[in-house]
């Protein structure tokens, strides 16, 4: 069969440059993933946390080589780059590092095969090695690769992989099919835990590492199992909701509307009141729409509904 490539320039995202000589150690010690162990074929997903363990940013950290030394990119939502240059470099104390908005330099391409949406198992089709600068996402291989490269070169990069470069809201359809939440949409900056947006799921938590800004909330909600909140792949019935509607049964919200494309979504609920609901037989609904969840391939927390639709 044909593979069938497809390729994004991600406007949506910005890149902040950290480097220096204290870098690595530096992002260790404030990040959710072990920065100290990875190398650029082992990018991270990670976060940079409140000390009350609240999201302040969500994003991928890739590693480069140079002369100088390791650089590290952060691949994050475009506005969130400012408060996170300012917030790093309120963290940098007397660190030997540099952190800098590299965004009108550097833009971030996504590769992925278009069959992978909804497979399981897809793992095996997309999720080899690739060639520098490609790497595979690290929060969930079909979500399939990325770039940072410069902006000028989307276009001969899409070629060289036979695929065509398609619109952003392609790509927010591939990860809405997928399951994968984005930040600013599916959660908020600030009032989101780890766990609430799946990223102790999705390879954004490393619970063996030492000290980072927030670690003893994160690890308190690990070991006690207790998470209210998740977001969830919905199947929608009905007119597409806008992001941020309320979630009900009956007259109670339950929970609130996110992404959604092409059928699918993404919804924050409170997983005990939903699994209620639906334990009796009532139904979620958003407007004159109505909400089916589903399980994602990538979970591996004990699904709570006693329902699912198909896919």
């Amino acid at each position: 069969m044909r593979v069938v490539m497809q390729a994004a320039l991600l406007s949506d995202r910005g890149v902040v440059k950290v480097l220096g000589a204290d870098a690595r150690r530096f992002l260790h010690g404030l990040l959710t993933t072990d920065i100290e162990a990875m190398t650029q074929a082992t990018p991270r997903y990670a976060a940079l946390l409140t000390p009350q363990g609240k999201i302040v940013a969500d994003l991928l950290v890739v590693q480069e080589e140079t002369p100088q030394g390791p650089c590290f990119l952060l691949d994050c939502e475009r506005t969130l780059v400012a408060s996170l240059v300012a917030k790093l470099n309120f963290y940098k104390l007397r660190a030997k590092v540099m952190i800098e908005d590299a965004s009108d330099a550097a833009a971030v391409l996504a590769l992925w095969d278009e069959r992978t949406a909804d497979a399981s198992g897809a793992e095996a089709s997309i999720g080899r090695a690739a060639a520098a600068p490609w790497f595979v996402d690290p929060r969930f291989a079909p979500l399939g690769f990325r770039a940072i490269i410069k902006p000028s070169l989307a276009g001969a990069m899409a070629r060289e992989q036979g695929a065509a470069l398609v619109d952003l809201s392609a790509y927010q359809a591939h990860r809405v099919a997928l399951g994968v939440p984005r930040g600013g949409c599916d959660f908020a900056y600030g009032d989101a835990f780890p766990h609430e947006a799946d990223m102790d799921q999705l390879n954004g938590v490393d619970f063996d590492k030492g000290c980072y800004v927030g670690q003893e909330v994160v690890s308190r909600m690990q070991h006690r199992a207790n998470v209210r909140s998740r977001v969830v792949p919905v199947r929608i019935e009905g007119a597409a909701p806008e992001p941020g509607a309320p979630v009900l049964v009956g007259d109670k919200t339950v929970g609130v509307m996110g992404s959604a494309a092409d059928g699918r979504g993404l919804a924050l609920l409170r997983l005990d009141r939903v699994a209620d609901a639906m334990g009796a037989g009532l139904s979620l609904a958003v407007g004159k729409a109505s909400l089916h969840p589903v399980k994602p391939a990538w979970a591996s927390f004990a699904w709570p509904f006693t329902e699912q639709a198909a896919g």
